[in-house]
């Protein structure tokens, strides 16, 4: 029988010893939970396994994009809300994933909870947007269900809960990378315009920004927050915060008249068309887009305005608001209401970047109009 030198039985016992120490650490990460932070302040475990999500607007399969090569995969419901993203983005995810077809119908975060369609979808994750959704004792249900709830906000606080909320979407979805390359773009291109409004002297212009610019009698308009914040990070004042109470609400046209705002800049698209209304996406060309601006500003009292009469009346897809694409938002106001501190902005290289560098499925245009 051949020896064994006591010399080759410690060199083997340190080799062991050491494969046992690099070992344990991936043991222990294997086998412990993923937990992750929503919105809500909830510590909330994620199911292992690939994720099966559910999500309640529209909006966040265009957040998915942008770190995800096949947001549709990882879904399994959604509100079919073509309404939010508009039907041609709809009409180009269904050729590029036809499984968005066979994804389960659930109630959107404008409609009202389902806890049995949720649960019917069998999900691992249900996401839904901060101060909607399921009660707490829903999410109790849900989660004794082996569904994890997590919260999540594009619209409430989009500057404070955006960057959070996709690095939520990146942690569900094993897209951390991703996601915090797509912020970190982001957040370069908009500190460029927040350092600039910080040097800036003087007074901010006056703006007056009209939501759904015609699908109802003038005028919709942001309050504080939401929208309106938007309007602020870029150095404006908005007209309807000094006056409602909420995020959103409605100004008569005499007061509008009255402040006699610098700039007027309305949002648009698909879903006001029947009304008459401000129209703007790639279904509509330039031109029927301006003209749909001229015949927003012709209205009783709106062209006594002198953002009117200068040409400072400008239009935005309101589809851009409350998702990750706002940076293009951002950049179009901050070029509109500063146009000598920001000649140099080009939302449309913007947009052009994001769609080769992020997006799974690239967005077209027109998505703002200008009345000259």
């Amino acid at each position: 029988m051949r020896r064994v030198s006591t010399r080759s039985i410690v060199a083997c016992g340190l080799a062991l010893g050491a494969a046992l120490v690099t070992t344990a650490p991936v043991l222990a990460q294997a086998t412990s939970p993923r937990t992750i932070t929503d919105i809500r302040g909830r510590r909330v475990a994620l199911p292992d396994g690939p994720p099966r999500l559910l999500i309640d607007d529209g909006r966040h399969l265009i957040a998915l994009s942008l770190i995800h090569p096949d947001p549709v995969s990882v879904l399994t419901a959604w509100p079919r809300d073509i309404n939010r993203i508009t039907q041609p983005v709809y009409d180009a995810f269904r050729a590029k994933f036809p499984r968005i077809e066979q994804l389960t119908q659930v109630a959107s975060s404008a409609g009202t909870f389902s806890l049995e369609q949720a649960i019917a979808a069998r999900p691992t994750v249900a996401i839904f947007s901060l101060g909607q959704g399921p009660t707490d004792a829903q999410i109790a249900q849900l989660e004794a269900a082996k569904i994890a709830v997590v919260f999540i906000d594009f619209f409430n606080q989009p500057f404070e809960h955006l960057e959070r909320s996709l690095t939520i979407l990146g942690d569900i979805t094993g897209r951390q990378a991703q996601a915090a390359a797509f912020l970190d773009w982001r957040r370069a291109r908009l500190t460029r315009i927040t350092e600039a409004v910080k040097r800036r002297s003087g007074p901010a212009p006056k703006v007056f920004l009209e939501a759904h610019a015609g699908l109802t009698a003038c005028c919709n308009s942001p309050g504080k927050g939401n929208i309106g914040d938007y309007i602020t990070v870029v150095g404006g004042h908005n007209i309807g915060a000094d006056v409602l109470p909420g995020a959103t609400g409605r100004l008569n046209v005499e007061y509008v008249v009255a402040q006699n705002p610098d700039v007027y800049i309305l949002t648009g698209g698909p879903q006001v068309e029947k009304a008459g209304g401000y129209v703007v996406g790639p279904q509509y060309s330039e031109a029927r887009s301006r003209a749909a601006l001229q015949a927003m500003t012709a209205r009783p009292g709106l062209s006594l305005l002198s953002a009117v009469k200068a040409g400072r009346v400008h239009g935005l897809s309101h589809q851009l608001l409350n998702s990750p694409l706002d940076i293009l938002a951002v950049e179009s106001l901050a070029r509109w209401i500063h146009p000598d501190l920001f000649a140099g902005l080009d939302p449309s290289a913007t947009l052009r970047e994001m769609n080769t560098r992020f997006l799974a499925v690239p967005i077209e245009g027109p998505l703002w109009t200008n009345l000259r």
